[in-house]
């Protein structure tokens, strides 16, 4: 029975420890706030019920001035830079399925090119927001769009453990 027991905890142990291993870090320790000093949160990511329907596929940050800087949250490499309807926007590809799109940012970039993390990308232009100057922030992991705050701030939530 003992040497059961000592087997069965061997292997938990490892599958623990190497499920951990395996594990991400945080999105927050290896991406940084597109603007700077770290904005506020305009308008919150909105994923509508359907692909098709109506909803907020993104964040806007803000308020910021036209002209701030826009810069990379992750390494990565421009996948688009141009005009989307009238806006101009800009894609970056960081890796692992996913891509920010940022808008309305004009930028010298172009497709292919290597961006850094914390590396100016672009400059903020009017347009978005109505009341303000904002920063439009979307992340897709594959087709799906997700939150970008969970990217930069821990979203998971606060469990309360009893005293002893």
């Amino acid at each position: 029975m003992t040497v059961l027991k000592l087997t069965l905890t061997t292997l938990l142990t490892a599958t623990i420890f190497a499920g951990s291993a395996s594990t991400p870090a945080p999105a927050s320790a290896s991406w940084s706030w597109p603007l700077s000093p770290m904005p506020s949160v305009l308008r919150t990511f909105e994923p509508p019920d359907k692909p098709w329907l109506s909803g907020h596929r993104g964040v806007d940050l803000g308020p910021t001035s036209d002209g701030a800087p826009v810069t990379s949250p992750s390494d990565g490499v421009v996948t688009f830079a141009g005009v989307v309807v009238d806006r101009p926007v800009l894609t970056i590809d960081q890796g692992g399925g996913l891509k920010s799109s940022f808008e309305p940012v004009t930028s010298e970039l172009k497709s292919g090119d290597t961006v850094r993390k914390g590396q100016v990308i672009g400059t903020m232009e009017p347009g978005h927001c109505s009341s303000a100057t904002c920063l439009h922030w979307g992340v897709r992991r594959g087709e799906d769009y997700v939150n970008p705050l969970g990217f930069v701030e821990d979203m998971r939530p606060s469990i309360l453990l009893p005293l002893y």
